[in-house]
């Protein structure tokens, strides 16, 4: 089978298309022949070498977290699933023709194989950060860096749980913002005083790693009350570095309960082949993403 991997920490250019041995499911899980995966920025973080502790890497790696596809292969103990079944969920090496997969769920009726490759470790990290952070019905959360992958989830649950947002991205992603129920506002130069009369900040998240962690703590006026995803210099501003995760089969099931009442959405921004995967990683790397981007296979 082709799958793309990295011997080397680096770039995008370490990224390569090879011939590689096929993966089987061992117990409790499942083989997919892939027919997309997600492109998600813990995905170049990893290739970049940076110290993750829930994703240990031994070189040479494969790559991807996220994906889609057909059930061809079933692991022993696995029940509720046979062979032909159109699932999505997460695994390991997903950037590739076939991927072993340790939680999945039925993909809901009318969801293609490239959107649902987006939902898995996205919509599990919109979870998670919205219960870590503490934020109630009736407050307001502020999200920087909104109108990514985990962002467009983020507004969605929140929307759905009565909690008000203000939300942060580009010019362009204003109305994408507005669309999904956030009080939106760029970033840049004065962005903390647009917000600032926008009302009361309860808690608030860092979904970019922008260097923004100071001014939410001063908007929030609690550190604890900060969770960040992607500033590994949460610490030394006393906030929280969100990067273990929880459930994913809790969160599947959840995903599909909302998709199938036409509560979730998250778009398909760009699509790429296996061969451009190395062009996916620095389109996902250079930000200003709107929902999300994903590797065709």
């Amino acid at each position: 089978m082709k799958k793309v991997i990295f011997t080397e920490f680096g770039g995008p250019e370490v990224l390569q298309l090879v011939d590689a041995e096929d993966p089987h499911a061992g117990p409790g899980q499942v083989r997919i022949a892939v027919r997309a995966a997600g492109v998600n920025p813990v995905d170049w973080r990893i290739r970049e070498g940076q110290v993750l502790g829930a994703h240990p890497t031994v070189l040479p790696s494969g790559v991807g977290l996220d994906t889609a596809g057909i059930v061809d292969e079933v692991g022993e103990g696995v029940t509720g699933v046979e062979v032909g079944d159109s699932v999505f969920g997460e695994g390991s090496d997903t950037y590739a023709e076939f991927a072993v997969l340790s939680a999945w769920a039925r993909m809901p009726e009318g969801l293609s194989f490239e959107e649902a490759a987006g939902y898995p470790s996205v919509f599990e990290t919109a979870l998670r950060v919205i219960r870590e952070v503490g934020v109630r019905p009736g407050e307001t959360l502020l999200v920087s860096g909104a109108s990514g992958g985990v962002g467009s989830a983020v507004l969605q649950i929140a929307r759905e749980r009565g909690i008000t947002v203000i939300g942060t991205a580009g010019a362009a992603n204003q109305d994408y913002l507005r669309g999904l129920g956030a009080v939106a506002t760029t970033y840049g130069e004065g962005w903390v005083e647009r917000v600032r009369r926008l009302g009361r900040v309860d808690a608030a998240l860092d979904l970019a790693g922008s260097g923004v962690l100071e001014e939410l703590v001063e908007l929030t006026g609690d550190p604890a009350k900060v969770i960040t995803i992607a500033d590994l210099g949460a610490p030394e501003f006393g906030v929280r570095f969100s990067g273990v995760a929880g459930s994913v089969p809790d969160a599947l099931a959840e995903a599909v309960d909302l998709i199938s009442r036409g509560k979730l959405h998250i778009p398909v921004e760009k699509s790429y082949s296996l061969t451009d995967a190395a062009a996916a990683h620095a389109d996902s790397h250079a930000g200003h993403t709107r929902g999300r981007r994903v590797i065709v296979v």
